[in-house]
């Protein structure tokens, strides 16, 4: 073992994210690859954002009906499809793809766009 000290003070830990929803996103990505294979992989950095929102509050709408519930179309459930659409509304406030005045995140640290 080497003595040299590894400061990560303030770096986000990201084994405290739960597995499970790494799992769902996974799955509902999946599923949309095989249903748009032309979009490609990150088609959905294309979804005009007020679509993706209504998409999202659908999917939180169904939850709330049913938190067991599945989508008719994918047979995955309705809060995973949440879970990704909510990942998605994250990497889009993340690059500035909204003007919303979000916080934006580089190289996992909060910008600050006040100086």
């Amino acid at each position: 073992m080497s003595d040299i000290h590894k400061n990560d003070d303030g770096k986000p830990k990201l084994t405290l994210t739960p597995r499970g929803i790494i799992w769902a996103i996974s799955y509902v990505r999946m599923y949309g690859l095989k249903k748009y294979p032309e979009t490609g992989e990150h088609g959905w950095k294309n979804i005009d954002i007020d679509r993706l929102r209504n998409a999202t509050y659908r999917h939180f709408m169904h939850y709330l009906d049913d938190p067991e519930g599945v989508d008719a179309e994918s047979g995955l459930p309705h809060l995973w499809h949440l879970a990704c659409n909510v990942a998605f509304l994250c990497e889009r406030e993340r690059w500035g793809m909204c003007s919303s005045g979000w916080v934006k995140i580089h190289n996992g640290e909060v910008e600050d766009d006040s100086k």
